[in-house]
């Protein structure tokens, strides 16, 4: 979580008219490190440890009273062992107007949609940096233009979205990838426009009593490209990226404790069309023990119509998968919080734990810990490629 300190904030009296302008800047920096508990499953993986600095900055400027705002938010990572894990990228250089039933956003922003935890299906309008890590939260930027109309019958945006941003993978050196590495450098896509198609999407989401609610369509490029094997010695995986319209709906009911939750798409492509969903509940326990702690359970099931992958079909890494987890937040000064995870396929009997702590040491540091474990003995499970690379991974972040 950002800590913000309004460094400059101004009032400006033209033509008896008061014109409010807010500047505020921050800005992390951050040394994290993974150790690798056994060597490398592929022979170019020689380290057990993955060392890296990271930095972000933010810088937020509004005028005429918060109607007009710019945000700037520019990050880089430098790796020790993974050259493609080493690099910068543009989070946020957006514009945003806001009027009374209508707001005006265009440039470069993170757009996340979704209620579940363990998996983001409907989650389509940035790119993932799986560089960063392999689930799927970190997104790199995406231009776009994006027009948010307010109605008593609920929000609908519309997108435009020119510019693709190709995914990030691993490197040769890296760890958490497959046999072979991705050849990012010659990616090829359906469309004959490549990186410059222009994308579109339109949403509409709404609150309704307990329920909030979500549906889209996109058109445009995939964000998930098919990995495709080079005819060229040393082998390598090309990404193909297709073309695909998707339909998408996401629903979290709230009952006292209980947070319902629900997402679902229907994706086609020329070579492939499916259906998805995720579905699951969190339990909030608030003040346990007669404390200030409050204790979380979670459990989602995730379903895909392709079922596990064959010769003849691509299948899906999550078609039959259950996730079970806990979130412990003390809710303390330090912000402290635990959360516990573990996945199993039910088809596969693969597994996956994962452990994520974090806590604040006074206003400007923060120390993460996490621990992710891999277990599958089946070869077309996408886990059994990571069974060498159970890992702990330390960062400490310093704040400004």
């Amino acid at each position: 979580m950002w800590f913000k300190w309004s460094l400059l904030t101004t009032s400006l009296l033209l033509s008896s008219t008061v014109i409010c302008a807010e500047f505020e800047a921050n800005a992390k920096v951050g040394a994290d490190s993974r150790y690798f508990f056994e060597q490398g499953q592929y022979p170019e993986q020689l380290e057990n440890t993955q060392p890296g600095f990271y930095a972000q900055a933010e810088i937020y400027y509004a005028w005429n009273n918060s109607s007009d705002s710019i945000t700037f938010i520019p990050y880089y990572r430098y790796d020790n062992q993974d050259a493609e894990r080493t690099h910068g990228d543009i989070r946020e250089l957006s514009y945003i107007h806001v009027s009374e039933d209508w707001e005006l956003r265009a440039g470069i922003r993170r757009v996340f949609w979704g209620v579940t935890e363990f998996q983001h299906l409907v989650d389509v309008i940035n790119q993932t940096d799986a560089v960063e890590d392999i689930d799927g939260e970190d997104k790199l930027g995406q231009l776009m233009l994006n027009l948010s109309t307010v109605n008593d019958w609920g929000i609908v945006d519309y997108y435009l979205l020119p510019g693709f941003r190709e995914r990030t993978f691993a490197g040769q050196n890296g760890r958490l990838r497959g046999p072979a590495a991705v050849d990012t450098n010659n990616a090829v896509y359906e469309s004959s426009a490549g990186k410059q198609h222009v994308d579109l999407a339109v949403r509409w989401s709404h609150s309704i009593g307990d329920f909030d609610l979500g549906s889209y369509w996109f058109h445009g490029t995939n964000r998930e490209p098919l990995l495709q094997q080079s005819t060229q010695e040393p082998i390598s995986l090309i990404p193909y990226y297709e073309q695909m319209d998707q339909l998408g709906i996401d629903i979290q009911a709230t009952s006292g404790g209980w947070l319902w939750k629900f997402e679902s798409i229907y994706r086609d492509t020329s070579n492939d069309n499916f259906a998805a969903a995720q579905a699951g509940f969190e339990y909030t326990s608030v003040g346990i023990l007669d404390s200030d702690a409050d204790l979380g359970w979670l459990m989602e099931y995730a379903w895909d119509s392709r079922g596990q992958a064959s010769e003849s079909s691509r299948g899906a890494d999550l078609q039959n998968d259950l996730f079970v987890g806990s979130r412990i937040a003390l809710n303390d000064v330090q912000s402290s919080e635990l959360l516990i995870g573990f996945r199993t396929d039910m088809e596969h009997h693969s597994n996956t734990f994962l452990i994520e702590a974090n806590r604040r040491f006074g206003d400007n540091y923060k120390v993460s810990f996490d621990l992710r474990l891999f277990d599958s003995n089946q070869p077309q499970d996408f886990v059994s490629m990571l069974n060498n690379d159970d890992h702990i991974q330390l960062s400490v972040e310093r704040y400004f």
